[in-house]
C-alpha cells in the first residue's frame, strides 16, 4: 500500500481512428468523463492530459471512462496511450515535476 501523500501521475492521450480530421468532440467527451471520476486531478495540454490520483486503480477508472466516452461520442475504433509514473519514495504532485525543471533552467 502506498504511503500517505504519494501520488500516481500519468499521461493519457486518446485517438479515435477513422473519424473526421477534427477530434475535439471526442477529446471533450473524454475530458468530461475524466472530470466525473472521483479522486482524479487533471490538466489538459495541447497533446495529452496529465492525471493525478492516490492510487493506480483510480487512474485506470478515469482512463476506462474516457475510453468508453469516446465510443459513445461516435468513434468506431479507439487507440490510447497511457504512461504512468508511480513513485513511492517521495510525495509530490504533477506541478512539482514542472517546477523542478523550471527552477533549474
Amino acid at each position: 500500500m502506498p504511503k500517505r501523500g504519494l501520488k500516481v501521475i500519468a499521461e493519457f492521450s486518446i485517438h479515435p481512428i477513422g473519424s473526421d480530421i477534427s477530434v475535439s468532440k471526442y477529446v471533450i467527451a473524454a475530458i468530461k468523463a475524466i472530470s466525473r471520476t472521483k479522486g482524479v486531478r487533471y490538466q489538459t495540454n495541447p497533446m495529452s492530459t496529465v492525471l493525478e490520483a492516490d492510487k493506480l486503480d483510480t487512474i485506470f477508472k478515469a482512463v476506462s471512462a474516457a475510453h468508453e466516452a469516446v465510443f459513445e461520442a461516435g468513434a468506431k475504433r479507439v487507440d490510447f496511450v497511457l504512461r504512468v509514473d508511480d513513485r513511492r519514495d517521495k510525495a509530490r504532485v504533477m506541478e512539482d515535476k514542472v517546477s523542478k525543471v523550471l527552477s533549474k533552467s
